[in-house]
């Protein structure tokens, strides 16, 4: 026979679920302010974190520069002028191909799309020209209809692209005062707060710093192996705009998972377009080959000190940082979940039993707990 339940330990059982409740939804709407005012200072936010982005990465040249004995402000400045040399260099080198290899870009997609129709209306697939013409024309009034739209967006791109350029300016200046500063920064935000805090705050500051450079230099380097080998195999196939679809391969590998399959379908079709099957073909194995020892050599080889992350987790984040803010949310959505891991392992890390001490349900026993109510 099944026994009783318990009136008292029922009602603590409902106190503590009330409890846990009023606290968790107070959590969830400070994080909801905290978003919103998020959003509404992101354009100084951005800034911001494309600042600490860069500073990641031009940070090693400056350490360099001041171990050797550079003044702080010369090592800032040297490292800021030799980044603005070499970006100025990729874009250039990127503008120059795809300017004068578009068209034959453009002819090679007309022709490619030919040959998928011809492709589809043989066999297996046996679709006639008369389905062919009705999606054709579907997908035409589909693009007359969202003209309205498209021309809407030309216009707002303009100030898109003004919004563009001051916030990359800003983020230079912000990465030159953080090169130049920055290891000032914790001993100053420690002198500023107040008890505990003087200690917690510039400790998980440090460690999500640690984490956040682990992240963009093995994800840089892997990308510039990646684009390399890429690149190679793109070359010796003949596939044109090579600079340019290794330039992307290494700037999609700062979006995990998705970035790498982003940037191979993009190779895998302009080789179709411009090479045909066969060489598209290759292209797909070359990928497959390369990012099959991204994931099983170059990155155990490079990262040191993983993010602690799952992969599931990673593809998670990305999808719902996709979601929420588009590709600025894909590029910063595993870097901040690495952060909020970081704050949360240093949490658990505050909040665990030391070690000798007698957990909360007191001196521990082989034998269960058999009596007395769940505490209220």
């Amino acid at each position: 026979m099944t026994a009783p339940l318990s009136t008292e330990k029922s009602r603590a059982a409902l106190r503590i679920t009330a409890r846990v409740s009023v606290q968790l939804l107070l959590v969830f709407a400070m994080s909801a302010v905290a978003l919103w005012l998020l959003g509404r200072m992101w354009p100084v936010v951005w800034p911001l974190v494309v600042g600490l982005l860069l500073t990641t990465l031009t940070w090693p040249a400056a350490r360099f520069l001041r171990r050797r004995g550079w003044p702080a402000a010369l090592a800032a400045s040297v490292v800021t002028v030799l980044f603005l040399l070499v970006a100025a260099g990729v874009v250039a080198l990127i503008a120059v191909p795809v300017a004068s290899q578009s068209e034959e870009l453009t002819d090679g997609v007309v022709e490619g799309i030919e040959r998928l129709r011809e492709w589809a209306a043989g066999p297996p697939l046996n679709i006639g020209d008369a389905q062919i013409d009705r999606a054709f024309d579907s997908a035409v009034s589909r693009a007359q209809e969202g003209f309205g739209s498209m021309v809407g967006a030309v216009v707002t791109g303009v100030s898109t692209v003004v919004n563009g350029v001051v916030t990359a300016v800003l983020a230079l200046f912000l990465m030159f005062f953080f090169l130049k500063d920055g290891p000032r920064f914790l001993p100053w935000l420690s002198r500023q707060l107040p008890g505990r805090l003087a200690t917690d705050v510039p400790t998980v500051c440090a460690r999500g710093w640690d984490t956040l450079s682990s992240f963009v230099r093995c994800q840089a380097a892997v990308g510039l192996l990646d684009a390399v080998l890429i690149g190679l195999g793109l070359w010796i196939l003949g596939v044109p705009l090579v600079l340019p679809l290794a330039v992307l391969t290494f700037v999609s590998a700062f979006v995990p998972i998705i970035g790498a399959l982003f940037a191979g379908f993009v190779a895998v079709l302009i080789a179709l377009v411009s090479n045909g099957l066969t060489d598209a073909l290759i292209v797909l194995a070359i990928i497959v080959v390369v990012q099959q020892l991204e994931g099983n050599v170059f990155q155990p080889m490079i990262q040191s000190r993983g993010l602690g992350l799952h992969a599931a987790v990673v593809l998670l984040a990305v999808t719902l940082g996709g979601n929420l803010a588009g590709i600025v949310g894909s590029l910063l959505a595993v870097p901040v979940a690495a952060l909020i891991a970081v704050v949360w392992n240093y949490t658990r890390e505050q909040l665990a039993v030391p070690a000798g001490e007698p957990g909360p349900g007191g001196p521990e026993t082989d034998e269960p707990d058999s009596g007395g109510a769940v505490p209220s």
